[in-house]
């Protein structure tokens, strides 16, 4: 392009950071943000902080500039990536793109990117089983962060419903899939963690895709948000065969969004079976119990009757004795053989009467009032008395 002198003529005289200042504004006017495709080269990271490389092409090299903290994959020369990026021209005169976000493009880079974040977390621990923790068995309140137009979502919560129904179901609606998913993922992620009564489980869902559809869930940010998450994560990603480092960091990780809902709450059918079958089980071990017990019972009563039995006969024995003794104390028997009762008038019993006293004597039949008329020792007495 040939340009006189006359074409010059009202163009404007800048100085150089002016002439970069309008060249950056025209930049940002026209191309504000960008999204460039290329090749890996010349990667670097400087004291800590600052991302280096170069993107290239067959034709092309462009220099690339970023921040460490934004770096939410791994990369390494050679693999094919998209960046998001804003150009400008540097003070120094150099033409670059500040990058703001990195997307491995391709199934190969995909892989590399994919294993490159994994090993570097899995050294860290964050994929280790003692970390992870356990389910409720029936929880109440459920969170899902997941796109409610999405077929994986309504799956879930049909099958939740069907399989046990009644619980609260919180929901935050995200994107997917995209360079904007992982954002607002861990948006929703800092919302439940930070209610004031937080759910018992955050179920994290995504159907099924390709693996560059599920790339949002590899993204380093967003496997650091789960690991740090107070409320334990279950995840239900993609399809079987596919394993993001979203589900290697989960506490738990159900292989879809239906086997989440398998996994996330019991089967009220197989529960009532449970119980039917233990009722059962205590029924039939009761009737048992039941049984040996009555069998002891009456073999107790058994013995307690032959021990009764033995009772009464020693008794009923003894109170024959008795009353053999008794009948042989008894006056009237006494009085029936021949015997006769001497009292004063006064009717106490008398033993020593004397001449002229008046006594009552009393047999078996008759009352007989008399006067003694003589009184003399018995012989047979005297010498008993007297020891001869």
């Amino acid at each position: 392009m040939n340009v006189t002198m006359n074409n010059m003529e009202g163009a404007p005289i800048l100085g150089v950071s002016d002439a970069i200042a309008v060249i950056n504004q025209s930049l940002e006017y026209a191309f504000p943000i960008i999204q460039v495709v290329g090749e890996v080269s010349q990667f670097k990271i400087n004291q800590g902080k600052w991302v280096f490389f170069d993107l290239k092409d067959e034709d092309g090299t462009l220099n690339c500039f970023m921040s460490l903290a934004n770096l939410r994959v791994q990369i390494e020369d050679g693999m094919k990536i998209m960046v998001v990026a804003v150009p400008k021209l540097t003070q120094w005169g150099k033409f670059s793109l500040t990058v703001q976000q990195i997307k491995p493009v391709g199934e190969g880079s995909l892989k590399k990117a994919y294993e490159l974040l994994r090993a570097k977390l899995d050294k860290e621990g964050l994929f280790a089983p003692e970390r992870k923790r356990v389910l409720p068995d029936l929880p109440e309140r459920v969170a899902v962060i997941s796109s409610v137009d999405a077929a994986g979502y309504k799956d879930f919560v049909k099958i939740l419903k069907a399989r046990f129904g009644g619980l609260k179901i919180m929901v935050y609606h995200t994107l997917v899939q995209g360079l904007d998913a992982p954002e607002q993922i861990m948006q929703g992620l800092d919302y439940f963690n930070g209610l004031a009564e937080s759910p018992e489980v955050v179920c994290l869902l995504r159907g099924g895709g390709s693996v560059d559809d599920l790339a949002a869930f590899n993204d380093e940010l967003l496997v650091r948000k789960i690991a740090s998450s107070r409320v334990p994560v279950l995840t239900g990603i993609g399809h079987e065969v596919d394993t993001t480092l979203a589900d290697l960091v989960a506490d738990v990780r159900a292989f879809t969004p239906s086997n989440a809902a398998e996994v996330l709450a019991p089967d009220k059918r197989e529960i009532i079976n449970q119980v039917f079958e233990r009722h059962k089980s205590f029924k039939a071990i009761f009737i048992g119990k039941l049984g040996e017990k009555e069998v002891l019972v009456r073999h107790r009563l058994e013995s307690i009757g032959m021990q009764t039995e033995r009772i009464y006969e020693t008794v009923f024995a003894q109170w024959k004795n008795l009353q053999v003794v008794l009948d042989s104390l008894n006056p009237e028997l006494v009085l029936k053989r021949g015997y006769a009762i001497m009292r004063g008038v006064d009717g106490k019993l008398l033993k020593n009467p004397t001449v002229g006293q008046i006594v009552n004597i009393e047999n078996f039949d008759k009352m007989v009032e008399a006067e003694v008329k003589n009184v003399r020792e018995k012989q047979d007495t005297k010498r008993t008395d007297s020891g001869v």
